[in-house]
């Protein structure tokens, strides 16, 4: 008896062919790390040493954290460039404040202002529609001004009050630095708000269809404001993290910071367009700046070599998720 084979029954061919785009930019950050990695234990026997690991993630711990914040305010369509300057104004807050009222009320007071610097981005592109790079810009002078102010324009040395705070910045639970634990915690629980609760699937609606949100009867300007809120509120923990490692808080750190946390994003297939990325492949995107960074320093690469040679990998980069978006349409 013969067995009648219809089309459907058949594999469909093309359909692997057809997946492929998709499946290279959702993995393609993960297939450029690996790419890095071997590249780089290539290069140097140090690399993969365990020293030197924690080494690369506690430099990327401040970057991250603002990648986080960062990663919600694209979803929605947005961009904060503000936040490498929120940062310096939350360095040198906790480092006045902890020397008169302590690390706790120093600590909150430093991501209070941040939180207060995203609220104000927030406010004007929610309520009186101002474009966020152009507002965002303005709030990164108003940010870095108010820090060389607090400061006087001169680093600020914490001493003896800011222990605990330098204690975090170089001490370790086993072998990880506590900022590589702060970091990845605070990457956990971005994660699981965007996947499980209603307020991750609202920032990603926002960004993939504003107006639909809108008609469904549901206010997007407290997602627009909460996002960058979120975004201010981590820069500034950002610099807490920075100052905690030296020792001393700046008006001048985080310089350009914002591009990196950008560029993370966008490294991890975050759509600047909205309403696409995730936590995990951010996080990536953060561990690729920062291995591209360490080997290019182990390779004793000049700084201003360095710089270029950054730009072309992120273009890279962005070729590879960019590219396979446009195959798949």
């Amino acid at each position: 008896m013969t067995t009648l084979t219809t089309n459907t029954d058949r594999p469909r061919q093309g359909d692997f062919v057809k997946r492929l785009p998709g499946l290279v930019h959702t993995l393609g950050p993960a297939i450029i790390l690996l790419a890095l990695l071997i590249l780089a234990t290539a290069m140097s026997d140090v690399f993969l040493s365990t020293r030197n690991v924690f080494n690369v993630l506690r430099q990327s711990a401040g970057i991250g954290l603002m990648s986080v914040g960062m990663l919600f305010v694209i979803l929605t369509r947005g961009i904060d460039l503000s936040v490498g300057s929120v940062a310096a104004l939350g360095s040198v807050i906790a480092a006045v404040w902890v020397q008169d009222y302590g690390t706790g009320i120093a600590l909150g007071a430093a991501i209070a202002v941040g939180a207060g610097c995203g609220l104000l981005s927030g406010g004007l592109i929610a309520f009186l529609k101002l474009p966020p790079f152009v507002t965002t810009l303005a709030v990164m002078t108003i940010a870095r001004g108010l820090a060389l102010i607090a400061s006087n324009g001169q680093p600020i040395r914490m001493g003896a009050a800011g222990e605990m705070i330098t204690e975090f910045g170089v001490g370790r639970l086993g072998m990880v630095p506590y900022p590589v634990i702060l970091m990845i915690a605070v990457f956990v629980a971005a994660g699981l708000v965007l996947k499980f609760t209603r307020f991750g699937r609202m920032v990603k609606a926002v960004g993939s269809n504003a107006e639909a949100v809108r008609l469904s009867g549901i206010s997007i300007s407290r997602y627009q404001i909460s996002v960058y809120v979120i975004s201010g509120a981590l820069a500034a923990l950002a610099g807490v993290v920075s100052t905690s490692r030296t020792g001393i808080g700046s008006a001048t750190i985080s310089v350009g910071a914002e591009l990196d946390a950008i560029a993370a994003v966008v490294i991890g297939g975050a759509s600047l367009l909205g309403g696409r990325g995730g936590a995990i492949n951010t996080f990536i995107g953060v561990v690729i700046l920062g291995v591209i960074a360490n080997l290019m320093n182990l390779a004793n690469v000049p700084g201003y070599h360095q710089q270029v040679f950054m730009g072309a990998i992120i273009i890279g980069a962005m070729l590879l998720q960019y590219g396979t978006s446009a195959l798949k349409r």
